[in-house]
């Protein structure tokens, strides 16, 4: 059994590298892999040059697809590892960043940025996912405390609660938009998850925010796997149950409002991964979050690479690609909710 799972984990790491691969090197232009991985070994390790090869191939490869290909990692880990912690939070299957309104909440968040000033410079784009993160925590908290009922989360009121929220930061932002003049027109793009900013200025914006977010959660797995008990008999186990609640949920809506922030709402995501890992690895957080944050950055990089060759040489904005493959896979997850409690309550 364990060799089954070396094996299982070995192609989940060589789809990865597979996945960066072929992103960096398919798109309106393509790059041949020989060239790509020529490229490459030059920039790194100073080998000769190609000179077939040219001029503005090392300048798409460096300078745009290569650090789009970076942030979409980044981001597909980030999505997925906060979609398992708040799954393992609040012990329900369907949370994730875009169910319960937390995407929407970062969303507004950084558009009331964006309509203040489009971050053109490395300093400006860290006020993006600090406006971001506010908005992440203060709608996850208002779901909290909406869908809370008698000290339990049901799956209906979470939705719920979720999907009104979302409607109401959804609403609120496009009236920011309508109100808006010149470069805030762009956050359309952004909010279908457009990752409209090109270079690797996003990227090193993003990537502290990404890096003590991801770093919280996945010190977070014993405490997740403690909670799945319940909240009183964590306590007796010797969890301090509420500094770690707020552990989590700090973490988890730092980590989603690094990625809304910078490549835009991402719908599904979240929600998908974590339970495809979790059919895989089993109920252990403290595999389920590295593993989620792994392949959700493999997912999150195919789906990409699907909106920029669907339409070649235009490029489909990746929240498309992930909705239609993702909301599908929530109703089915809702079916089989539905089915595991009409399991638990009798069916004769």
């Amino acid at each position: 059994m364990r060799a089954r799972l070396w094996v299982v984990l070995a192609l989940q790491v060589a789809l990865f590298f597979l996945a960066l691969f072929l992103n960096a090197a398919l798109g309106a232009v393509s790059i041949p892999l020989s060239t790509l991985l020529h490229l490459l070994a030059q920039r790194f390790f100073d080998l000769p040059g190609i000179p077939s090869v040219p001029a503005y191939i090392p300048t798409i490869l460096f300078d745009l697809r290569l650090p789009h290909t970076v942030l979409m990692a980044l981001t597909g880990m980030a999505l997925s590892i906060s979609g398992a912690a708040y799954q393992g939070l609040f012990r329900n299957p369907l949370a994730g960043p875009y169910l319960i309104g937390v995407a929407s909440g970062a969303g507004l968040g950084a558009v009331v940025a964006l309509s203040l000033f489009w971050p053109t410079r490395l300093l400006g784009m860290y006020a993006v996912p600090a406006a971001a993160f506010v908005g992440a925590l203060l709608t996850v908290l208002a779901v909290y405390t909406l869908a809370r009922v008698n000290g339990h989360l049901p799956a209906e009121t979470l939705i719920l609660a979720g999907v009104a929220l979302s409607a109401l930061t959804s609403a609120v932002t496009s009236f920011l938009m309508l109100r808006s003049r010149g470069e805030v027109r762009r956050a359309l793009a952004y909010l279908l998850g457009g990752a409209p900013m090109a270079g690797w200025e996003p990227v090193l914006a993003m990537f502290p925010y990404a890096l003590i977010g991801i770093g919280a959660l996945l010190l977070a797995g014993h405490a997740l796997n403690v909670l799945q008990f319940g909240e009183e008999q964590a306590h007796q186990l010797g969890l301090p149950v509420e500094p770690a609640k707020r552990w989590i949920l700090l973490a988890a809506s730092l980590t989603t409002a690094a990625a809304v922030a910078f490549a835009g709402i991402i719908g599904f995501l979240g929600l998908m991964v974590p339970h495809v890992v979790r059919r895989l690895w089993g109920e252990d957080y403290r595999r389920l979050l590295p593993l989620s944050a792994l392949n959700g950055a493999t997912a999150l990089l195919l789906c990409d690479l699907v909106a920029r060759i669907a339409l070649r040489p235009q490029s489909l904005p990746i929240g498309i690609v992930t909705a239609l493959v993702g909301a599908p896979f929530f109703l089915w997850i809702l079916r089989q909710t539905k089915r595991q409690t009409l399991g638990l309550g009798g069916e004769g």
